[in-house]
């Protein structure tokens, strides 16, 4: 997900956009992940859409544009970690703790990639590749600032 081809993630999703976490606490405790972990985790995320619904290595390779060999790199450390569940050579699943961080990750990434797009007027690509970056810079307590401000915006409820 670092180059500019990316696949814009939101073409997967056509839900209405709302805070994935707005009624719990931002709070986590988890180990920190690189960004390529929580790469993983929004796109798993994104293919599955709740936590115990299986996916492929395969897709989760073909939406990254990654090999499987690093796809299942990933699933190790993630399940070292709690994040997935995944049977030896099996299907990956998102654990409730891997849903619950990948949703907030996913969710950053709506967020900012809509107020590149409406409010900035970047083109989609170009804002879709940023958000991807800002994505993982943003800490849980700022990130609850930009909440604040884009609510004021209309970009969320």
């Amino acid at each position: 997900m670092t180059d500019l081809h990316t696949e814009t993630m939101l073409e997967s999703k056509n839900e209405p956009l709302v805070h994935a976490l707005e009624d719990e606490e931002l709070q986590f405790s988890y180990p920190p992940l690189s960004h390529s972990l929580e790469d993983y985790l929004e796109v798993m995320v994104d293919l599955t859409g709740d936590a115990g619904v299986p996916v492929r290595a395969v897709d989760i390779a073909r939406k990254l544009d990654v090999s499987k060999a690093s796809v299942s790199k990933a699933a190790t450390s993630l399940k070292e970690k709690g994040f997935v569940d995944q049977p030896y050579y099996g299907e990956i699943t998102l654990t409730e703790e891997g849903y619950r961080y990948g949703s907030y990750i996913w969710d950053k990434h709506q967020l900012l990639y809509r107020f590149l797009t409406e409010i900035v007027g970047i083109e989609p690509e170009r804002a879709n590749y940023e958000a991807c970056q800002m994505e993982h810079a943003i800490c849980v307590e700022s990130y609850e600032k930009w909440l604040e401000y884009w609510k004021k915006l209309g970009l969320t409820s």
